[in-house]
């Protein structure tokens, strides 16, 4: 039996580890469609996860809003010379029916992670073909139109400008590019788009976000209670410095959680600048007033948060550079939108909000006191890590 290993698209889609995700990954071959696309459809449609296997009702009911056809069969034997030619999605079923699976087979050759016909137990239980059948590529989802040499040279020129266009707006969207080096790349942005005709959209590239590659991560405070400051201090961390992260906390036993996800390499640089300035402002409230938790402590802590340097504020004077600064905060909302469907599918976290009563005295002149020193802060980045000192 003639088999080519092929994983749909689920490693070009930023997935990784092993997964029972036989379902998305017949149907991304099959279909040659992206493989995040059919996982996140998938999930919206059963309200979880298609990681861990999709029941064999809900791929059918998924198939035929595509277009397939479906056909029972009466346990026939896993043949593939017997089947039709083209692409076509075969249930697999033991005998005793306790183990099912999906695949695609192209022209009587199977495309899988695995071969099922090495397993003599299989029979094809139920087969879905289309009218319009293609061949894919063996790789994942490929188009194979045959084009004229122009239309590839067409494309190779437009390929060539959207890679300009990303390599600046990835300039104008990094935290260690100076603002000159910024203003630079947003107005080349909005030279070549004008040039071709190009809008906010085509710089998104809605696909490009949904194959970027998420996370979530932790970071674990003493108390059930977080304080107002270290509250404020998560929020200006994903706010003003990694506007592609966001957070929230929960609890657990004695301790708070506060949760950091968005793409992979934005968070693990949030998650070390925001213990990095956690400790640094706890050091100087317990230096000074011996405690940042309650009293002139937490108001000093309070006050150094709201001091730090703010990188997201512009002058009102620069309105251009405000105005093509809206190219970066679409991709930042977009990322975030993207996230919180990642977040809810693949973590089962549904986010609420709650509200708290009562507060310490609040010690004006500690607050201004940190203020002060929060606005000496010099939060600066060394390559992509950034790193935070202090005069």
């Amino acid at each position: 039996m003639n088999f080519v290993w092929n994983d749909g698209g689920r490693a070009e889609s930023g997935f990784v580890g092993s997964a029972g995700d036989c379902v998305t990954r017949a149907i991304a071959i099959a279909t040659g469609r992206a493989y995040r696309d059919i996982y996140q459809e998938i999930g919206e449609r059963t309200k979880k996860t298609p990681r861990n296997g999709v029941p064999v009702s809900a791929a059918a009911k998924y198939l035929e809003e595509l277009g397939w056809q479906r056909t029972q069969l009466p346990k026939l034997r896993f043949v593939p010379n017997l089947l039709p030619q083209g692409a076509v999605i075969l249930h697999l079923e033991k005998a005793n029916g306790r183990s099912g699976h999906f695949c695609t087979m192209v022209d009587h050759v199977v495309h899988d992670t695995w071969n099922p016909g090495e397993d003599e137990c299989y029979f094809v239980a139920n087969m879905w073909t289309t009218s319009d059948q293609q061949s894919p590529a063996e790789g994942s989802s490929s188009n194979h139109r045959t084009r004229s040499r122009e239309q590839e040279l067409t494309q190779d020129e437009f390929e060539k400008i959207m890679r300009r266009l990303r390599a600046l707006d990835n300039t104008a969207n990094n935290h260690a590019s100076t603002e000159g080096e910024k203003r630079n790349a947003l107005r080349m942005m909005q030279t070549l788009m004008l040039k071709h005709n190009l809008g906010r959209e085509d710089i998104i590239d809605k696909e490009r976000v949904e194959h970027v590659q998420f996370t979530r991560m932790a970071c674990p405070l003493n108390g059930k209670r977080a304080c107002t400051w270290e509250k404020s201090l998560a929020w200006y961390v994903v706010h003003d410095i990694f506007p592609t992260v966001q957070w929230y906390m929960a609890t657990r036993s004695n301790r708070t959680w506060f949760w950091f996800y968005g793409p992979l390499s934005d968070v693990e640089n949030c998650i070390a600048l925001f213990r990095e300035l956690l400790l640094t402002i706890a050091t100087f409230a317990q230096l000074q007033y011996g405690g940042a938790s309650r009293g002139s402590g937490a108001s000093y802590a309070e006050g150094y948060v709201a001091g730090l340097p703010r990188f997201g504020e512009l002058e009102a004077s620069h309105s251009e550079v405000a105005e093509s600064q809206a190219l970066i905060h679409d991709r930042a909302l977009a990322l975030h939108r993207t996230a919180k469907r990642w977040l809810a599918l693949e973590c089962d976290v549904q986010l609420g909000s709650s509200t708290t009563r009562g507060r310490y005295q609040h010690d004006d002149a500690a607050a201004q006191r940190g203020k002060k020193h929060g606005a000496s802060q010099k939060i600066a980045t060394s390559g992509r890590r950034p790193r935070i000192t202090h005069r």
